[in-house]
């Protein structure tokens, strides 16, 4: 079934999702999931990576953020260039982010500490615009929530 998803019912899925109807977009969106391979990396990453986002259960919010890393490692610095990110890189930082965030919530500390510091090695590949600049302090948060948490163990 390789090539069925094209980017562009990947795009309008995570649209209708932010855009506020959840429901709709993640049907969409597993839609698209279910109409890619194994090997289609950059889009099952974006996939994974929104689809987290729309569920009501922590352990399924984190299996999806896992399967974005995942697809991740083998996405190419040009592969998402149909969606406007000229280099992939930039989407590591939201991912370890994400996951790491996901990691504290289940209480577990130590991983979300590795998912901050590969989030924080990665922030080089940010913009100097609002999207990197909510990476950023979205880490900076982590961070200091993880800190909380080891002072109080």
């Amino acid at each position: 079934m390789t090539g069925m998803t094209e980017w562009g019912q990947i795009i309008a899925g995570i649209g209708i999702t932010l855009g506020g109807d959840r429901d709709r977009g993640r049907r969409m969106m597993l839609e698209c999931w279910n109409g890619t391979s194994e090997s289609d990396f950059a889009q099952r990453c974006v996939l994974a990576h929104y689809l987290a986002d729309t569920e009501g259960v922590l352990d399924d919010e984190v299996a999806w953020d896992e399967r974005a890393l995942t697809a991740f490692a083998h996405v190419g610095r040009d592969d998402l260039a149909a969606i406007g990110i000229p280099d992939a890189a930039g989407l590591a930082p939201s991912l370890h982010l994400n996951l790491g965030d996901g990691y504290l919530r289940q209480n577990r500390p130590a991983e979300a500490r590795t998912q901050l510091e590969a989030g924080m090695i990665t922030v080089g590949a940010l913009g100097a615009d609002g999207y990197g600049t909510m990476i950023r302090d979205g880490l900076e948060r982590l961070a200091g929530r993880i800190a909380d948490v080891r002072q109080y163990p």
